[in-house]
């Protein structure tokens, strides 16, 4: 990890590994050195590794796009979800937690480049919808993140990182209180860090290349 490196306090960034599309022989592996996070985006298989997993005591984060139809399961299987952009969905999530679980923390979905294929809230809009989204029984709002626009330079890297984390603290100032930026991938990792990741998702780097989903 690049913490020393950036002068960030030892063990303030969390390693979330992406395991979608990845066995649950490989989740076992990596659970063997020591990885307890991960990450998953395809529904249905992230409810069969987690059956199959069931022995080990791991914190599974769902990190795609929720379907308002798919939120009951989420709601009962993981502890983590990212990329929450509507009210709706944070609503139907906080109702089907089920109540002998803690609250689901959850990460609002920035676009914060503005991307016209990306989906996620505004900077702009952020504050209302957080506003609403804190008073929300059964889910904890814990933080922001993005997937900014893939470069390859490591300060044009670091640009879009820099708006989340003032976001975040602008958020912060106006009594919405977070403590997570879920920002970085395996070939932007150093930038988020420097710029104050919290938990960054690496696949890439756990796994190597992503076999081709089946299906």
């Amino acid at each position: 990890m690049s913490e020393e490196k950036f002068a960030r306090p030892a063990n303030s960034v969390q390693l979330l590994a992406v395991s979608k599309v990845h066995p649950a022989n490989e989740i076992r592996k990596a659970n063997a050195a020591g990885q307890t996070s991960f990450g998953e985006n395809y529904l249905q298989e992230a409810l069969e590794k987690i059956g199959k997993l069931s022995d080990l005591n791991l914190d599974w984060h769902f990190i795609g796009t929720i379907q308002s139809n798919k939120t009951r399961p989420i709601a009962e299987n993981f502890s983590w979800a990212h990329g929450i952009s509507s009210i709706k969905v944070a609503r139907r999530l906080g109702e089907q937690r089920p109540t002998n679980l803690p609250p689901l923390n959850i990460c609002l979905q920035i676009n914060i480049s503005g991307e016209n294929t990306k989906s996620g809230i505004t900077p702009d809009a952020t504050m209302a919808i957080a506003k609403e989204i804190i008073t929300l029984p059964g889910i904890k709002l814990r933080g922001l993140m993005a997937i900014p626009e893939h470069v390859t330079d490591f300060e044009q890297q670091r640009i879009p990182f820099k708006k989340l984390r003032q976001l975040k603290e602008q958020l912060n100032r106006n009594g919405i209180d977070m403590d997570t930026l879920s920002m970085g991938m395996s070939g932007d990792m150093e930038a988020a860090i420097a710029e104050g990741a919290t938990i960054v998702r690496i696949g890439t780097d756990i796994f190597g290349e992503r076999p081709k989903k089946q299906g």
